[in-house]
């Protein structure tokens, strides 16, 4: 099936819901029916109110997504956690006394202990992607605000004077 080319309110509109939902152009433009994110940047380049709209609609996804950081946060994800063994092993000694592991024939891997646990690091993985791709696709609103202060500003004005009166007197 082409894609389309053709721009129309309804692909519009329909290319804003999904971006105020948070998923990204590249997936939305990847379904059927939708056009290339190419074609939907030429349409942005060309046309002030469709640039608008998707740029309105990116800043609400940009919220839908830091929401989502909050529900994955507050949501435990529990995971099976088994912990296996290989049975079938002996212990054998060499020649300069050293004890080495022989697997025997007809060993297999058994799972002696079964457990359901919060799968933190999977959860904190998925908080950290998120908010390090907000940072970057919004600077502004969800990157890190550096503070930097050089003391240049405290006493510029008096040591400036004194510099000219310095050059004055020579």
């Amino acid at each position: 099936m082409a894609r389309p080319t053709k721009k129309t309110k309804a692909l519009v509109d329909a290319i804003c819901a999904k971006l105020a939902e948070g998923v990204p152009l590249t997936e939305i433009c990847r379904a059927n029916g939708m056009p290339a994110p190419r074609t939907v940047r030429d349409w942005m380049a060309g046309d002030t109110e469709v640039s608008a709209a998707i740029a309105r609609a990116r800043e609400e996804g940009f919220d839908a997504i830091a929401a989502d950081c909050l529900r994955i946060a507050d949501t435990p994800m529990p995971g099976k956690i088994e912990k296996r063994e290989l049975l079938g092993i002996t212990t054998q000694t060499d020649d300069q006394g050293e004890a080495k592991a022989v697997v025997l024939p007809g060993a297999k891997m058994v799972v002696t202990e079964e457990r359901v646990e919060d799968m933190l690091g999977h959860r904190k993985l998925q908080i950290e992607t998120r908010l390090k791709l907000l940072a970057k696709w919004d600077p502004k609103r969800y990157g890190d605000r550096l503070a930097l202060d050089h003391g240049v500003q405290d006493g510029l004005a008096e040591r400036m004077k004194a510099a000219r009166e310095r050059a004055r007197k020579r």
